[in-house]
């Protein structure tokens, strides 16, 4: 951990904001990451505490996707959710979070790509993801109009999530990403889930979507949801982030 009263260190920005997308980036931006502070993309677990834990049990089964070096997986620990698997497809920040985290056993860290989960079908009461699929997607041109390359890869992540959870299992995802952008991605009938939107922080409100296996979108839901491919296009309209994040993608593009 940076010592105290130590400045933190500002994250290593990729050159282009496809550069999000490539593993090699991460490898580089997380050298070192064991005695790095913790980055946390759209806020800490504070900031959406009263909205996660009323969808948790003691009990659950917690995946994390794409842990980077957050706290969040060691914040639910604390929390009273001992049982969290935490995945990410940099090796250098899984070995860094081993390492970070060895004291406490329950938690388990793997390098592993969201696109291709290996795990057993319903080995999961509770995935969640924060950032990862914005990650994903940073490097497209155009956020009312998604490339099929970025269509495909968040069906790729959506699909193995739904794969993954148990029957009665939630799927939550915090992201800058407002409805009229995420929402026609997550209403798919073909993942078998039910879909809930709820905003936190202050000032700018980020977006936590709660997703439920063996609930059922609504029409207006699944009306959005076929508009993936040809979604309408609405007049340009600025869009501004908390100065505090220094991840300048986010500042471009609402995915």
């Amino acid at each position: 951990m940076a010592s105290p009263g130590a400045p933190e260190q500002q994250p290593e920005l990729p050159e282009r904001n496809s550069g999000y997308c490539e593993v090699q980036y991460w490898d580089r931006r997380y050298r070192g990451a064991a005695d790095a502070a913790p980055y946390e993309w759209f806020g800490d677990f504070s900031s959406f505490r009263a909205l996660l834990e009323p969808e948790l049990r003691p009990e659950d089964r917690i995946l994390v996707l794409g842990c980077g070096n957050s706290a969040l997986s060691y914040e639910l620990f604390l929390g009273g959710f001992p049982d969290v698997t935490s995945i990410d497809y940099s090796s250098v920040v899984v070995a860094a979070m081993q390492a970070r985290y060895a004291h406490v056993p329950s938690l388990r860290w793997e390098t592993m790509d969201v696109r291709a989960l290996g795990f057993s079908s319903a080995s999961f009461d509770v995935v969640l993801e924060k950032g990862t699929l914005d990650a994903l997607l940073a490097g497209e041109q155009d956020p009312w109009t998604i490339s099929s390359e970025g269509v495909q890869t968040v069906d790729q992540v959506l699909s193995e999530v739904s794969r993954v959870l148990v029957p009665g299992g939630r799927f939550l995802s915090m992201t800058s990403a407002a409805p009229h952008f995420r929402v026609r991605h997550y209403a798919q009938a073909r993942y078998g889930w039910s879909l809930r939107h709820a905003t936190y922080g202050s000032g700018f409100h980020f977006h936590l979507y709660l997703m439920h296996k063996g609930g059922e979108l609504s029409a207006a839901q699944l009306a959005l949801g076929a508009q993936l491919l040809s979604p309408p296009r609405p007049p340009a309209s600025p869009c501004f982030l908390q100065d505090s994040d220094p991840e300048d993608f986010l500042s471009t593009i609402q995915l």
